[in-house]
């Protein structure tokens, strides 16, 4: 097929070609795209393709690209309804979780609450907690010690901590 061959076959079969994808897809931007793909595909073998076979191979052609489409689509809202459902219970989790560890630092004395929160949320050191609450570095480590063994007695035997595997 020469340049002049390909062009006939583009004016001549482009309006159908589109109306067969437009009817499977439903789309007028995606039956572009495959119409689109489906003369690139004839102009790049062109030269073993003959004119009077263009209209037979476009629509071959275009039909297995609309397949090839429909399965990639299919598997691509397949990934991401898979993903959408998975964020949604950890964020779930997350949520109760964070309310649970909420409900545990509540029960603490202020003072407890404060070096938990400095120590283990924001990352101070000892000493840095104790010029800040303004007590010595061993009342830290023991208040620490007390908080921390109460928020375990209060999540000894919660499942909901536990990782759930979908």
């Amino acid at each position: 097929m020469n340049r002049k061959e390909y062009n006939i076959a583009v004016k001549e079969l482009s309006g159908r070609l589109y109306g067969y994808c437009l009817k499977y897809l439903k789309n007028p931007a995606d039956s572009s795209d495959i119409v689109q793909d489906a003369f690139e595909k004839l102009w790049n073998n062109r030269k073993k393709v003959d004119f009077e076979k263009a209209k037979p191979w476009l629509f071959s052609t275009a039909h297995n690209t609309l397949i090839n489409f429909i399965n990639k689509k299919n598997r691509i809202s397949y990934m991401y309804e898979l993903e959408s459902k998975q964020n949604a219970r950890n964020v779930s989790h997350d949520f109760e979780v964070k309310e649970i560890v909420d409900g545990c630092l509540s029960t603490l004395p202020p003072i407890q609450k404060s070096i938990i929160l400095l120590r283990d949320l924001e990352g101070y050191n000892y000493k840095e907690i104790s010029e800040i609450l303004d007590i010595s570095e061993s009342q830290v480590k023991v208040y620490l010690f007390r908080a921390r063994n109460k928020i375990k007695k209060q999540l000894k035997g919660l499942t909901v901590l536990e990782v759930k595997h979908a």
